[in-house]
């Protein structure tokens, strides 16, 4: 059954598409709203709509809707719009990759040098895991509508093939697997994805690979970064980012984290709800995932 007059709506890339109230409520079920209030945010958004509205107009009318409903909820809807809030340095962004590989099991180093056969290596990511290691690369854009070309694997793989020469020439290392990874919190264009697919670099991005992508891997991991936080303001994530905290479960874990970045007793326990909402209970990845992630300022390399 049609759901009520094509309405044309303008897209982050420009092009225009028909308003799909299946894709809004596929979105606010995914973020684990109710049936009731995705109902109600659909209605929102219907009554508001115009032709030619642009998809951040219509994400805010349902976010500001969801936000009135439940925070936690609101705080998994805006996943994408936080990722872009780790900026503008992009090095916040590596800690959350890091913190992700780490809650998967992954032994992981956070912006370390490596030495290659040629020349020396600033890495973003050292990823180890059983006779399996590689070395991560992290393409952050604040815009969302930037894509990685065909450039950037390009660039990623002549790197970590220098990488590669040197860590195989470290005994035992020879039956190693070694593989570079490229994570964005965007998308790729198809030449990119062809080229990684190719030449064996694993590609990570907002929509990439189908059912492993960044978004899915953060939605099973519940690790979501702070600034998904409705209860603070912009100002106090970004003391809190500043001081090197990324993940919402490292904030239940040491609620100090608030006070060192200035936010007011009486608001603590409002901020503490809306972590458990988005969160869920605690588990020990989460523990693991705050010890399991290092950065070469507090240890060196190991391999």
């Amino acid at each position: 059954m049609k759901e009520r007059s094509a309405i044309l709506i303008e897209r982050a890339n420009g092009e225009m598409d028909v308003f799909a109230p299946s894709k809004l409520r596929a979105s606010l079920e995914r973020a684990g709203a109710q049936e009731a209030d995705i109902e109600r945010v659909v209605h929102e958004v219907k009554r508001s709509l115009r032709v030619g509205m642009r998809t951040r107009e219509i994400y805010k009318i349902a976010y500001r809707s969801l936000r009135k409903r439940s925070r936690g909820t609101a705080g998994r809807y805006s996943l994408k719009q936080a990722i872009l809030e780790l900026g503008p340095t992009g090095f916040p962004f590596e800690k959350f990759v890091g913190a992700l590989l780490a809650h998967q099991g992954y032994r992981t180093t956070v912006d370390v040098i490596v030495p290659g056969k040629c020349v020396d290596h600033e890495v973003d990511v050292v990823a180890e895991k059983g006779d399996h290691h590689f070395m991560v690369e992290c393409k952050f854009h604040s815009d969302p509508k930037r894509k990685c070309d065909v450039k950037v694997p390009l660039y990623i793989q002549a790197r970590f093939t220098d990488v590669e020469r040197q860590w195989k020439a470290i005994p035992g290392h020879g039956t190693i697997f070694h593989q570079g990874w490229l994570v964005t919190n965007t998308r790729f264009t198809s030449d990119a994805v062809q080229y990684g697919e190719c030449v064996g670099l694993y590609l990570l991005s907002w929509n990439h690979p189908q059912d492993d992508s960044l978004r899915e891997r953060i939605d099973r991991s519940g690790l979501h970064p702070i600034t998904c936080l409705t209860t603070l303001t912009k100002a106090e994530k970004q003391r809190i980012l500043d001081a090197g905290t990324v993940l919402c479960a490292e904030i239940r874990e040491d609620v100090q984290i608030l006070g060192r970045a200035g936010v007011a007793a009486g608001k603590v326990a409002k901020v503490l709800k809306e972590v458990e909402e988005l969160c869920g209970p605690v588990h020990g990845n989460a523990d693991r995932t705050r010890n399991g992630t290092r950065s070469n300022k507090e240890q060196g390399m190991d391999l």
